[in-house]
């Protein structure tokens, strides 16, 4: 028997990511757009940690997120406790905990990384990192106008022109009128329908209807031609005119009209949309990627105006949404939008002789002090290859320092694209 021990692997667990430099640039110029676009708007960054009560999720989220699509465990003081699988019900609990000290509205980001126990494939991974953006407070619907105005500079920002995405808009308080007041369907069978209605565009058509027959019956076809109308106007002909189904449709309008003020057009009615969790209360938004090598979902959220109840407070209105690191890098390289990769350093000083590195290390460090990036090659390889090494980090200017240089004190910094050459003062 050997003793030799075991090799370990050099993968990574399945379903999350390594970032090497290369990668870190990409998800740092991500991060770069989600912090500036939230600080333009004015909203204040906070935290939390990774773990949490899993009642938290199982009480709001949904049972199947606990007991299907999340990290839990039991931990050494016998408490079930949750890798988050999103942050709003964490939002929720701290809003809820300080809600006196608070002054309202709030607007807050986070850009946490989330745990989900699912199949890797394109766009989805198990652990990845998401813009978290929620305004507290505010009942109009100048909140969804704002926080949707948000997500479309957001994508902007990655890259793409209005031609290429659109905004689609459904109410949760219109679908629940539909369920609950057209069709007459009971608590339990409206909350079913909705799941199934936010499957229909996965899977297939026949098996849809089947599953819609089970709860509908004979008022399948009448679902089904709400669910298959073309646009907006079709879809309010095919329904009674009532007061309350006013309001949902109402809604839906007045933001995509305040949208339109705002110079955002490409929005649509997509009575399909319905976000899977189950806290969302009014107006729920996607955008989508147009492009048929991505046509997916990118970002979306909604209005949930009962969360901060689950708590024993009383009810305070918030609309929020959250963007995907993964999708959005998906989203740039889609539209070959990556950022090339940026240099490490301004300037790299190239040492000739082991013995002039004390040297270098003082150049390096008084021209740090002036607000530029100095890297020194301390490999004491030929001169040639270390040109070599700054030319393949994308450092655009080198220092020659050897026994002249130390001597004379007299130091140039060379452009490696130009070979410009300019005396260093100072």
């Amino acid at each position: 028997m050997s003793d030799t021990p075991k090799k370990l692997s050099t993968d990574a667990y399945k379903g999350v990511r390594d970032f090497f430099p290369v990668d870190m640039a990409v998800q740092r110029h991500i991060f770069n757009i989600w912090e500036t676009t939230s600080k333009k708007y004015g909203y204040e960054e906070y935290g939390a940690s990774v773990l949490e009560p899993a009642d938290l999720y199982r009480a709001k989220t949904g049972e199947e997120i606990i007991n299907e699509q999340t990290y839990s465990f039991i931990d050494r003081g016998d408490r079930e406790v949750t890798l988050r699988p999103e942050m709003t019900p964490t939002l929720a609990r701290m809003v809820a905990a300080r809600k006196r000290e608070l002054t309202f509205p709030l607007r807050w980001y986070s850009i946490p990384n989330l745990f989900r126990y699912e199949q890797p494939q394109r766009g989805r991974v198990r652990e990845h990192w998401q813009l978290n953006v929620d305004i507290f407070g505010v009942e109009s619907l100048a909140a969804e106008i704002e926080v949707i105005s948000m997500a479309y500079d957001i994508t902007r920002a990655y890259g793409l022109k209005d031609t290429d995405f659109e905004i689609r808009l459904n109410s949760r308080r219109l679908m629940h009128y539909v369920t609950a007041d057209v069709f007459n369907l009971d608590e339990h069978q409206s909350h079913t329908i909705s799941k199934l209605i936010d499957k229909k565009d996965k899977v297939k058509a026949d098996w849809f209807e089947a599953a819609a027959m089970e709860i509908l019956g004979d008022n399948t076809p009448k679902f089904l031609t709400l669910l298959n109308s073309k646009n907006f106007e079709e879809f309010t002909t095919n329904l009674p005119q009532t007061a309350e189904e006013h309001k949902g449709l109402s809604e839906v309008r007045q933001v995509i009209a305040g949208l339109e003020k705002l110079g955002i057009t490409n929005t649509r009615f997509d009575q399909t949309l319905m976000r899977g969790f189950d806290y969302y209360t009014g107006i729920v938004f996607e955008v989508f990627d147009l492009n048929p090598a991505n046509r997916r979902a990118v970002l979306g959220g909604g209005r949930y105006d009962d969360l901060l109840s689950l708590f024993g407070n009383e009810k305070v209105t918030a609309v929020g949404f959250g963007a995907g690191d993964v999708t959005a890098r998906d989203l740039m390289e889609t539209y070959n939008a990556l950022p090339a990769a940026p240099s490490s350093a301004d300037i790299m000083i190239c040492v000739v002789g082991e013995h002039n590195i004390p040297y270098a290390l003082d150049v390096a460090q008084k021209i740090r002090e002036k607000g530029q990036r100095i890297a020194v090659d301390l490999s004491i390889k030929k001169l040639g290859d270390q040109i070599s090494h700054a030319n393949k980090r994308g450092i655009p200017k080198i220092i020659v320092i050897g026994d002249e240089e130390v001597s004379t004190g007299k130091l140039k910094t060379k452009d490696l694209k130009t070979g410009e050459e300019q005396e260093l003062i100072g």
